[in-house]
């Protein structure tokens, strides 16, 4: 029916955003404050002071690109930074200080994205396939979501309103789940995981977008 409501969850761990994040850390942004380091990823020693405004503010419109892409399009034509493959395209002009900064760390991010994506798809996505209906997402975890909004849909009274959700799992220190876009969420692989705690912190987020 067309008039039947649909909702898309997309389910990764993109190559893209675990490069983002570890040059965060490589590199001693701070922004967001509420998000947890990278595990297995060296930490930079807290001086925050030495971070240009410039710098800080280059990579929040790098991440808020990464993150999604097709809410914030760059002004500017971009251009891809050597060494990070086809990963880290950065604004022809006015992003010089951040791709100063990140080109020494491109071996190591990039090996490290890598390594953790690949954990993701053997840990989490082991089986492929979707599954069509009222959603779709990638493999298995349609049931984890699908529950989750069932449960909504009883204790609220109705069907769900139409949404669209992104969910990165990542292998952050912290447990937790955070809104890092408009429609897209970050959550610890170990939460992710854990079937019972994940339904739980799931629903908020499909209740605040159903």
């Amino acid at each position: 029916m067309a008039d039947k409501p649909q909702w898309l969850i997309r389910e990764d761990a993109s190559v893209s955003v675990l490069v983002a994040l570890a040059l965060r850390q490589a590199i001693g942004i701070r922004a967001p404050d509420d998000l947890p380091s990278l595990r297995d990823l060296p930490v930079r020693a807290p001086d925050a002071t030495d971070v240009h405004p410039a710098l800080e503010k280059q990579w929040r419109d790098y991440w808020d690109m990464t993150v999604e892409p097709r809410a914030h399009p760059s002004g500017v034509p971009l251009e891809l930074v050597e060494g990070f493959d086809t990963l880290v395209a950065l604004p022809a002009s006015g992003a010089e200080e951040l791709r100063e900064a990140v080109a020494p760390h491109a071996a190591s991010v990039l090996h490290y994205a890598r390594v953790a994506h690949d954990r993701y798809l053997t840990s989490i996505r082991s089986s492929m396939g979707t599954r069509s209906g009222a959603g779709t997402t990638n493999g298995e975890s349609y049931r984890a979501y699908a529950s989750a909004i069932a449960e909504f849909e009883r204790d609220i009274g109705r069907r769900a309103h139409s949404f669209e959700l992104n969910v990165q799992v990542l292998p952050f220190s912290q447990r937790g789940i955070w809104w890092i876009g408009t429609l897209t969420v970050a959550v610890t692989d170990g939460l992710r995981r854990d079937v019972v705690s994940f339904d739980s912190a799931i629903r908020p987020i499909i209740a605040e977008l159903a």
